[in-house]
């Protein structure tokens, strides 16, 4: 501070004197902003929810500024406040996140499945009919049969074939299946 406002604080009663000594809040707000949400950006890992946090700081910073330490540790102040509204925010969203996963359990039963995962399983489901629609009679009955759990013997009898046959035809089956489901849906 210059010797010229140093004499006129000096001159002022000293109520006036603190308070002109210490940073205006927009002052406060363009030296330490960058500081804030490079802060909360690095603990929570989102632009936008730092941006929240960052607006929640200077929030606290202008409703609690007769309380808030002096000009030199402020920005340490800001910085704990900044930590310790992110890590909230962390919390929060957990405990979000948890309570909408219960609640969808408990609305729609425990074959509850996220949407992007229900759709997935769909499109997963609609490459297998299409890959199988690909396969030859009887090789495509025979791969259904197995795969719902008949043996060689009650295939052979379903499907009026010789049980001998049953299991060349499973085990071409299912060659051409992953051949054609390879390319239908591509490498896993």
């Amino acid at each position: 501070m210059s010797g010229q406002a140093r004499a006129l604080i000096d001159s002022m009663p000293d109520q006036i004197a603190t308070v002109a000594s210490s940073l205006s809040f927009d002052e406060a707000f363009t030296l330490h902003h960058r500081a804030v949400f490079r802060t909360a950006r690095a603990v929570l890992r989102d632009a936008a929810l730092a941006e929240d946090v960052t607006q929640e700081v200077f929030l606290r910073l202008y409703r609690y500024q007769d309380s808030t330490p002096g000009e030199e540790l402020l920005r340490p102040w800001l910085l704990r406040v900044t930590l310790n509204v992110a890590r909230n925010t962390i919390r929060g969203q957990s405990r979000s996140m948890a309570r909408d996963t219960v609640y969808s359990q408990e609305t729609f039963g425990e074959g509850w499945k996220a949407p992007e995962e229900d759709y997935e399983r769909r499109l997963e489901i609609e490459e297998a009919r299409r890959a199988l629609d690909k396969i030859k009679e009887p090789m495509r009955s025979c791969l259904l049969l197995k795969q719902q759990g008949l043996s060689y013997r009650e295939i052979a009898e379903t499907l009026s074939l010789k049980e001998t046959n049953v299991g060349s035809l499973v085990a071409r089956g299912r060659k051409q299946f992953a051949r054609v489901f390879g390319k239908i849906g591509g490498v896993r």
